[in-house]
């Protein structure tokens, strides 16, 4: 059934029934699924219940994948010096209509009468209530309210796992994030895994499938290319602390587009623990610690009501500025963009991002078995011939 599945992904073959119907008369796919000629089929709806039963509570898939990964590293086509990471949206498929503003109380059915979907987010909602009774019982909040996570604008009622999109231009809809990590020398995926759609999930996953593939694999990158996405410092922080450069533009909102001083015009004394501003005057911190990571910087009183520079700073009493407590992690990652290695890296993921336009019909694994198969089915290089004299 396995095969049988991956024979749809790789055909964009998305009906369970027409996928046994081909297979009934296709020799080729008869052959590839190791069924003769004499076999019978496997009715549409046990393949269906197969794949959303018993293939989804077991980690059979994940062993076909990792298998195929291995057979490609035998080969060759894996690298394990550059990776990089991006994710695709995949739609989910339920009705949009039936959905909830995700501020508002939901009746939600009985466990035993929920269907899997319903159970899983309730569980997963179980699982982060406990875990912030456990942060509040620690008594050291210095986080303080900013840990806790903004409820969803709309939750499914069908499948309440999946996140509501809503970007400018296209029709909102529910989906979910494929995430997968690729070797950059041929572009085969090492590790993919489905998340829900937002950026601390794919941060997460990315810490998870680099930690994976070094388990499974023995592979370590040196480096690792991504978008913007994955510029947060938790991030780029963990990579670092795991000697991976990150050729990653860092994620930074300081710029104000208003004409005003941003954060990059204050200069940043590290001996003194102050910043100065373009006017000459310093901002100090208290010491406190915002949400767990951020310090913020101000000036005083008196040096911005007689400062000639203030319409273009600020229109508060006083300016501040904040900086992250990894702020130099950033600083040296930000430095990494003018290296030849960042341009190399960039170079090589805009090679690989085309495959990303094919992940919604095509697993990983059907796609590296295609890249496996037109690697040891190439045709030899011509052999010259000497021409007679």
């Amino acid at each position: 059934m396995i095969r049988m599945l991956i024979v749809g992904y790789v055909f964009a073959i998305r009906s369970e029934r027409r996928i046994c119907a081909e297979a009934q008369v296709n020799l080729a796919y008869r052959w590839f699924c190791k069924l003769s000629i004499e076999d019978t089929i496997p009715d549409h709806s046990v393949f269906c219940r197969a794949r959303h039963e018993r293939f989804r509570e077991s980690d059979a898939l994940r062993r076909v994948f990792e298998g195929v990964v291995a057979m490609c590293i035998a080969a060759g086509l894996v690298g394990g010096e550059a990776f990089s990471i991006d994710a695709s949206l995949i739609k989910a498929d339920v009705d949009k209509k039936k959905r909830v503003p995700g501020n508002q109380p939901i009746a939600w059915p009985k466990a035993e009468e929920a269907s899997h979907a319903v159970r899983e987010y309730l569980a997963a909602l179980d699982a982060a209530r406990s875990n912030e009774e456990n942060d509040d019982g620690d008594g050291g909040g210095s986080s303080g309210g900013g840990s806790r996570r903004k409820p969803p604008k709309e939750v499914s009622l069908t499948d309440p796992q999946a996140t509501w999109v809503a970007r400018p231009g296209v029709d909102p809809f529910f989906a979910y994030d494929a995430n997968y990590l690729i070797d950059n020398k041929a572009g085969i995926i090492v590790d993919a895994e489905g998340t829900r759609a937002n950026r601390t999930a794919e941060i997460a996953i990315t810490e998870t499938m680099v930690n994976r593939v070094g388990r499974r694999f023995n592979l370590r990158p040196q480096r690792l290319a991504g978008d913007t996405v994955y510029g947060a410092v938790r991030l780029l922080k963990w990579l670092v602390d795991r000697k991976i450069t990150p050729h990653i533009p860092v994620w930074d909102k300081s710029t104000r587009s208003d004409g005003t001083f941003s954060r990059a015009d204050f200069i940043f004394d590290q001996e003194r623990n102050i910043y100065v501003c373009p006017g000459g005057a310093e901002l100090t911190s208290s010491g406190n610690i915002d949400q767990g990571h951020i310090v913020y910087y101000r000036a005083s009183k008196n040096d911005c009501s007689i400062c000639f520079l203030k319409p273009k700073c600020t229109t508060a009493v006083v300016r501040k500025v904040t900086r992250d407590l990894n702020e130099d992690v950033r600083d040296r990652v930000r430095a990494l963009a003018n290296t030849e290695a960042f341009r190399q890296s960039s170079r090589e993921r805009k090679k690989i991002e085309m495959r990303f336009a094919h992940m919604k019909r095509i697993t990983a694994t059907a796609q590296n078995l295609r890249r496996l198969v037109n690697f040891l089915c190439r045709a030899p290089p011509p052999v010259a011939v000497a021409c007679p004299v």
